[in-house]
């Protein structure tokens, strides 16, 4: 049973398509801060052709080409690149720049801001990066338990866009139980994508005796996906591709769920697919379950149209 929607979303389209363009522009090298998204197969393809996936600004050549992920960079990054004087495209996700954004703004206007995310990830970094102190990030109930702020009144959150959408209402809750007067986002920061993607695998999950989530371990969207399922109390199990399958997980399965997450090629669908038709459950069909229709598009950089 193949979810929709599943795999790519607008901002990774638009992530890939920039570094693409820039390639077939400039040709090889081209410098990459950090994953352009979190794929492996993805990160791989570009590593053959040229593209060079770096932390730190300071190991791009001078007046080389640098591009920002996906997940969006801090300002101190920011001023790092320009400082050296490198050619700079943005490929950061509108609903990640949206979030720094509006932690610029609260922060101009004297608010301390929550940052509900997962320590260490590269969204996480950007968005803290983005004011220069009084950007606190809370991860579980103990860190929301432990938060001490300057002033309870000018408070206010913003969420990591990749996060399970029950999970991060569980934190606000506290939050707001905590500091009433906290401020929320004039929208809600978990992105389109992440949120459609998880409904579509709890409408599926009690039809299904396991479910399979095309992704790769270092995709938050992709973890959350298999986190949904298994609060729904069916195993599912992440995979980059085929060759991560264990046949124990398959074993007594009648129905098996496949989804992907928002980095995930829709190649690497269809090959497990295959696989499970052909290889695995001999005899079984292929259903689509019809799910929200997608139609957000970002354009790339005008200078690269």
């Amino acid at each position: 049973m193949l979810v929709n929607p599943r795999g790519f979303c607008a901002g990774v389209e638009r992530a890939i398509a920039i570094v693409e363009r820039l390639l077939a522009l400039h040709g090889a090298p081209i410098y990459v801060k950090h994953e352009i998204v979190h794929n492996v197969s993805v990160v791989e393809d570009f590593k053959q052709r040229g593209v060079i996936f770096i932390e730190d600004p300071d190991e791009v050549p001078a007046s080389s080409v640098l591009v920002y992920s996906a997940h969006g960079v801090s300002q101190a990054v920011r001023k790092s690149a320009e400082a050296r004087q490198l050619v700079v495209h943005d490929a950061t996700c509108p609903l990640v720049t949206k979030v720094h954004a509006e932690v610029r703004r609260l922060h101009a206007d004297g608010y301390d801001i929550v940052m509900i995310g997962h320590k260490g990830h590269p969204e996480v970094e950007g968005t803290l990066g983005q004011a220069d102190g009084g950007v606190y990030l809370v991860e579980n109930e103990a860190d929301v338990a432990a938060l001490r702020v300057k002033n309870p009144r000018r408070l206010a959150y913003v969420t990591q866009t990749t996060l399970s959408v029950d999970d991060t209402m569980h934190l606000v809750n506290l939050l707001k139980k905590r500091f009433s007067e906290i401020r929320m986002p004039r929208k809600d920061d978990i992105c389109y994508a992440t949120q459609n993607r998880q409904d579509a695998v709890k409408k599926i999950a009690a039809d299904c005796d396991v479910i399979l989530v095309v992704g790769s371990a270092s995709s938050s969207n992709s973890n959350r996906l298999c986190e949904v399922a298994r609060l729904c109390n069916v195993p599912a199990y992440l995979v980059d591709g085929i060759a991560d399958i264990n046949p124990k997980w398959l074993e007594n399965a009648k129905t098996v769920g496949v989804s992907a997450g928002a980095s995930a090629p829709e190649n690497l669908v269809g090959e497990l697919t295959a696989w499970l038709v052909e290889k695995s459950v001999p005899g079984a069909t292929v259903q689509e379950f019809p799910g929200v229709s997608e139609n957000v598009v970002f354009s790339v950089p005008k200078g690269l149209r």
